[in-house]
């Protein structure tokens, strides 16, 4: 699978996040868990970590 986007961090974190919320890192701790092993300013916006909060109650 390849996921991408510009600056590789928005949507690229956002999708590495519920990612990681599949191999079973906590959904609080997703978006740190991604920002540490990826990259510090990944899932950029408000609306991208709801998305991986909401993706977790899916």
């Amino acid at each position: 699978m390849e996921v991408a986007c510009v600056g590789g961090r928005g949507r690229t974190g956002t999708a590495l996040a519920c990612i990681a919320i599949l191999d079973g890192v906590p959904a609080g701790s997703a978006v740190a868990f991604v920002r540490e092993h990826y990259h510090p300013r990944a899932v950029e916006t408000l609306w991208q970590r709801r998305y991986v909060h909401r993706f977790a109650g899916s």
